[in-house]
């Protein structure tokens, strides 16, 4: 006993016009009663829709997309009499089964029961890491436990990074091919969703420069990619002040600018000189570290455009004022948009120094591939206590960001005490 009907979408609460984000069911396929229709999304949840009634799908009465409300046709189904399909079986069960006296007896053996797959060891189970938080219906999070598949792991490629069946299969097989997991499953950043914000007031669009764009990306790769540590410190730079001030003239007679910013270059690499994995680079792969025997310096530059990292090469082959001179060449270069790639590229180490502008202290981002940035705020006249007396010395803040990966945090303390020794009594650059 058998017909046909039409389900319609039940009372679902307090919501209308919810769009069908995901269809389980095909023309042709049979199903039991509460297997799942369709999946549905509105702003606050996603639900799946279950059939009423096992059967046969007939006819499959809306897509993917549309909007719908309580009362819409969904599927016609087949519907079979679920008790007189039962009381069938059982009837059938009840009738003894013909046996031949000439037959011997069959004794069937039970097939042992085949183990459950094991999980991928870079992968946990589902509802124990970033699963909770993956953009997928409840059927999908339902496959995905089937097969041990943590959805915090998968790349989603429906509509809004949606996860599919499809995508949980594609993971599947990737895993079980030996592939390694893509960085876009992992590490995806999530998408941030669009605000009009003209409906709360006046508002004006500015497009962003071409290099506040590449900069901006290249400063967030940085950021979601290095494990980011900052060591702050200050070094008494009262005596070096002195002895810049002392050859403002001969600068000036060479046609040099001789800012503090020369001195900190110059001290940056006897510091990397004594501590080599601060001049180095992590290979892709973060197998192997690449020390770099040569001293290229980055100096943040700021221009109308955006933040510009011109290099000083060879800097350990260069006296001060020849640094103070490139300094001010490679900055000028910048802020008028002349600057060549060569001139920003191969860089060791980069400096970045507020002192100019004010402010105590800044957390500046690795510039990668390098692994460790010096952040310099403004000096500023403190009391000093020595020798039984407070005496007023000229201190200077510091930061030094670096990647964990390659510096651990005794070394990072190592390096900016060494660098506010060189900075107090730069007659260390001699030694």
């Amino acid at each position: 006993m058998s017909n046909e009907i039409e389900i319609n979408l039940p009372d679902i609460g307090d919501f209308d016009a919810v769009e069908v984000i995901e269809i389980a069911v095909n023309v042709g396929d049979t199903i039991e009663a509460e297997d799942t229709l369709l999946t549905l999304e509105s702003d606050k949840a996603t639900m799946d829709i279950p059939s009423p009634q096992a059967g046969e799908i007939k006819q499959i009465k809306v897509n993917v997309g549309d909007k719908i409300s309580e009362g819409t046709p969904i599927v016609s189904l087949l519907a079979t009499d679920g008790a007189a399909r039962k009381q069938e079986e059982q009837t059938k069960q009840a009738e003894p089964a013909p046996v031949k006296e000439e037959a011997a007896p069959v004794v069937e053996s039970k097939p042992e029961p085949r183990p459950a797959p094991k999980t991928p060891e870079t992968s946990q189970l589902v509802g124990q890491s970033d699963s909770a938080k993956a953009h997928a219906s409840p059927s999908v999070r339902r496959f995905a436990r089937e097969l041990g598949v943590d959805l915090g792991l998968v790349y989603g490629t429906g509509p809004k990074g949606r996860i599919l069946k499809e995508d949980v299969k594609s993971f599947t097989k990737s895993i079980m091919s030996g592939e390694k997991l893509a960085n876009k499953g992992a590490f995806a950043t999530p998408e941030v969703p669009p605000v009009d914000f003209s409906r709360f007031g006046e508002i004006e669009q500015k497009p962003l420069s071409r290099l506040k764009r590449l900069g901006g990306q290249a400063l967030h790769r940085s950021w979601i990619t290095v494990p980011l540590v900052t060591q702050f410190d200050e070094a008494d730079i009262t005596e070096l002040e002195a002895f810049r001030k002392s050859k403002l003239d001969n600068a000036k007679a060479e046609g040099v600018k001789l800012t503090l910013v020369t001195f900190l270059v110059k001290a940056a690499v006897v510091a990397l000189q004594k501590f080599p994995e601060f001049n180095s680079s992590i290979e892709p792969s973060g197998d192997n570290l690449i020390i770099k025997k040569y001293y290229h310096i980055g100096v943040a530059v700021n221009t109308d455009d955006g933040l510009v990292v011109p290099v000083v090469k060879d800097v350990d082959k260069k006296g001060l004022f020849d640094i103070a001179r490139e300094i001010t060449e490679l900055s000028n270069k910048a802020r008028e948009g002349n600057i060549a790639p060569k001139d920003l590229q191969g860089g060791c180490f980069t400096i970045s120094s507020l002192g100019g502008i004010g402010g105590l202290h800044f957390t500046p981002i690795v510039n990668t591939p390098e692994v460790a940035i010096l952040g310099v705020s403004r000096a500023a006249m403190k009391p000093v206590y020595e020798n039984g007396e407070f005496v007023p010395r000229l201190i200077m803040p510091f930061a030094l960001s670096y990647d964990h990966r390659v510096i651990d945090g005794v070394a990072g303390a190592q390096f900016t005490q060494f660098l506010s020794t060189i900075l107090t009594d730069i007659r260390h650059i001699l030694l």
